[in-house]
């Protein structure tokens, strides 16, 4: 009977000690999830579900080799995002080989953005493309627009290195930054003033930032874009598209290179923000406006190259620094083609960064009324119609100095940095030219 004994008390301690071992491991692996969990709630955003990290991402040494800002657990988190793959291609498994790739970029204004995204519901022809969204930062109530769009495929793509991702570093607001003019003198702090004495603002150095890293990501970076050689729309999130200006895009896009074949650009709406055109018989080229452009990777290419011209310029403005440096570096006239009646209207009341709540919408009791006449309903670009060019326009030209705002050498440098990002390797050989 001894003998009988000793073996079961042995496999009773066996299976204590295993039980222990097993609630001990189950513990860890418990404790090390919830610290993941509450790792990633606080350096992320709520309600972004982790999906996210399933697709792969080759995190290079990219930042290193150019220098850029040193990435906190948000910005590499925004950085995966980027490379999801479209979402809807379920409803829109195939787009047809021509569709014109559609970007829009946003800030943070809620209530343009409904404005938008409704707009874009009724457009013709809207299921048969691409709409890109940038975003300048994250901003969840932004994010939740977005992610409503059941119209049409739709990728997101966040900007990494956008000031408002970085709250107590460069490019964001750093505690060593010179505030007031003279600070570099009197006091050890960090920044170059503009040509008015005034430092970087970083609200309003991301307007710059994010237009030139969107560029250079949709053009030089995503897979969706960077094999495309054709034209790209980009609009605002302040901006009301009109039923047929998908239509009218395809069709003006066709015309050009037998209407305007030196003109660089198509666009949807004047280059004055307050006109709806001419309602003339015929096509209109004048200098390109900022309210639905669209142009092609050839365009790019000569805007690119001058890189050094548009991050040196002094002005905060985008497009203010293209008007005034950069097209008129390219020596010829920079014309855009467009038709007689708008097909886009800017329709902001107020500033980039107001407008970002119910109550401060900047639009009459929240809402945009626009009155949408039968003909902006179809497309009508007519083949037979010839062209009027504009000549003599008023604006911004060569020898505007800027409006400041962009004198401090990091945003520079940042700037340069884009657009050495994604073509290292064609870079590194002539960064001179940068």
């Amino acid at each position: 009977m001894a003998n009988n004994k000793k073996p079961r008390l042995k496999d009773v301690a066996l299976r204590r000690f295993l039980s222990v071992v097993s609630v001990t491991l189950l513990g860890v692996f418990l404790l090390i999830f919830l610290l993941g969990t509450n790792s990633r709630s606080k350096d992320f955003v709520s309600g972004e579900p982790d999906e996210y990290l399933t697709y792969s991402y080759n995190h290079s040494n990219i930042n290193k080799k150019i220098n850029l800002p040193k990435q906190s657990e948000l910005s590499i988190q925004l950085e995966k995002l980027n490379q999801k793959p479209p979402r809807n291609r379920d409803l829109y498994p195939r787009l047809p080989k021509n569709h014109i790739t559609i970007v829009l970029y946003v800030h943070n204004r809620p209530q343009y953005l409904k404005v938008v995204v409704e707009s874009l519901s009724h457009v013709v022809g809207i299921s048969e493309t691409l709409l890109i969204v940038s975003h300048d930062g994250y901003f969840e109530e932004m994010n939740k627009i977005v992610k409503s769009i059941r119209f049409c495929q739709v990728k997101q793509i966040f900007a990494p290195y956008s000031p408002h991702v970085f709250p107590d570093s460069f490019p964001g607001i750093s505690p060593t930054d010179c505030k007031d003019k003279g600070d570099s003198s009197e006091k050890q702090c960090q920044g170059t003033s503009d040509q008015y004495g005034n430092y970087r603002s970083p609200k309003i150095v991301s307007l710059k930032h994010h237009w030139w890293w969107m560029m250079n990501t949709v053009w030089d970076g995503l897979d969706e874009t960077r094999g495309q050689s054709g034209h790209i729309l980009f609009i605002e999130e302040d901006h009301y598209i009109y039923p047929n200006a998908y239509r009218n895009l395809q069709r003006l896009i066709e015309l050009k290179p037998e209407k305007c074949p030196d003109c660089y650009a198509v666009n949807l709406a004047p280059c004055d923000v307050n006109s709806r055109g001419e309602g003339w018989d015929c096509l209109i080229a004048e200098r390109m406006g900022n309210v639905g452009y669209s142009f092609n990777r050839t365009v790019w290419r000569k805007v690119h190259k001058k890189a050094r011209e548009f991050c040196s310029f002094d002005d905060y403005n985008w497009d203010i620094t293209m008007w005034t440096k950069v097209y008129p570096s390219f020596g010829d006239p920079v014309y855009t083609l467009r038709g007689p009646r708008t097909s886009a209207v800017h329709f902001g009341k107020c500033g980039l960064h107001q407008g970002q709540g119910e109550k401060n919408a900047c639009i009459d009791n929240g809402v945009v009324h626009f009155d949408v006449d039968n003909v902006d309903k179809v497309a009508n670009i007519k083949p037979e119609w010839e062209v009027r060019f504009t000549e003599n326009q008023s604006g911004y030209k060569a020898g505007f100095k800027g409006w400041g705002g962009w004198g401090d050498e990091r945003d520079r440098q940042l700037c340069l940095n884009f657009a050495r990002m994604y073509l290292l390797e064609d870079t590194n050989t002539s960064s001179s030219k940068l």
